[in-house]
């Protein structure tokens, strides 16, 4: 079988979709600043990557047949100080070029890139009568999660035009996992009976199921007919309300809904209470049309989290 480079391969999602792969008989190379510190896990190789110095492992491109881009500063962990989205920022674009640098310099046989991105590419849901949701030919937003997204996917953009190699990018919705991810914050209330519903809870949430992420993942590897940006949601996105709703029903236990006031999170939460309260609708049509077929397309349809 193949051998699949990835980059953010520890997070929540470079950690399910590794598993994956390895049950699909891959052999993974995962890049990490300090190798020596992985625990040892069969059918995995650690490589050393640094991307303020922009050195990276050799043989690890090398080796690789496609990659699998993850890298990223997470956006919800911290408050949105200057430094901070700096660092999500920068944690992002610098991987971005290391990769390209790479596939440069180094004689290697990659055959495509699969690259992380996210919805943040969108803004908020136009206000207008009968609005259609966001496709990936949609403009980016001008905010800071859009600026993110536009120069994150622009970092990458030479693989495909100037190295020549397959690339394809993934907008990632709110991913559906109880391992951690955006989820972890709103099951944080439910632990006490309570259903913490943000703003009015009319803003929409485009979420995956994180079993679903990793299959679009292993798609794009595998499918070679898929190329360009897909945006990688499930095609029913709900209401802030129904998500804690459906949430709350789903642990099965007694719980009350609470409204948590928007002034109230953007005390809290400074500017990043703009995206917790934005309502943005995606497409997952261009995905279906590649073929994809949803394991969970609506939360009714999900009976376990992973």
């Amino acid at each position: 079988m193949s051998t699949i480079l990835i980059t953010g391969g520890t997070g929540l999602v470079g950690t399910a979709l590794g598993q994956a792969l390895l049950e699909k008989g891959y052999q993974l190379i995962v890049l990490t600043r300090d190798p020596l510190r992985q625990v040892p896990v069969p059918g995995i190789r650690y490589a050393a990557w640094d991307i303020r110095k922009q050195t990276i492992d050799p043989a690890a491109i090398a080796d690789a047949d496609h990659i699998i881009h993850l890298a990223g500063a997470s956006v919800a962990e911290k408050r949105w100080t200057n430094k901070r989205k700096e660092e999500i920022l920068q944690s992002r674009v610098q991987s971005g070029q290391l990769l390209v640098k790479s596939l440069r310099e180094i004689p290697n046989k990659v055959k495509s890139v699969i690259s992380a991105s996210a919805i943040g590419w969108y803004g908020p849901d136009p206000v207008i009568p009968n609005a259609q949701p966001f496709t990936e030919s949609s403009k980016v937003a001008t905010d800071f999660l859009g600026s993110t997204c536009q120069q994150w996917e622009e970092s990458t953009s030479a693989i495909n035009s100037q190295v020549h190699k397959r690339l394809v990018r993934l907008r990632i919705g709110i991913v559906l996992s109880s391992k951690g991810g955006a989820l972890k914050e709103f099951i944080k209330p439910l632990q006490w009976g309570v259903g913490a519903v943000l703003g009015n809870g009319k803003q929409f949430v485009s979420w995956i199921h994180i079993q679903d992420l990793v299959r679009i993942f292993i798609s794009a590897i595998e499918q070679e007919n898929m190329e360009g940006v897909y945006n990688a949601v499930a095609p029913a996105p709900v209401s802030n309300r129904d998500l804690v709703i459906w949430l709350a029903r789903f642990r099965k236990k007694p719980f009350i809904l609470f409204t948590v006031p928007s002034f109230l999170l953007k005390w809290i939460m400074g500017e990043m209470s703009v995206e917790v309260l934005k309502s943005c609708t995606v497409s997952a049509e261009k995905l279906m049309a590649a073929g994809f077929l949803f394991r969970y397309p609506s939360l009714e349809s999900i009976d376990k989290l992973d």
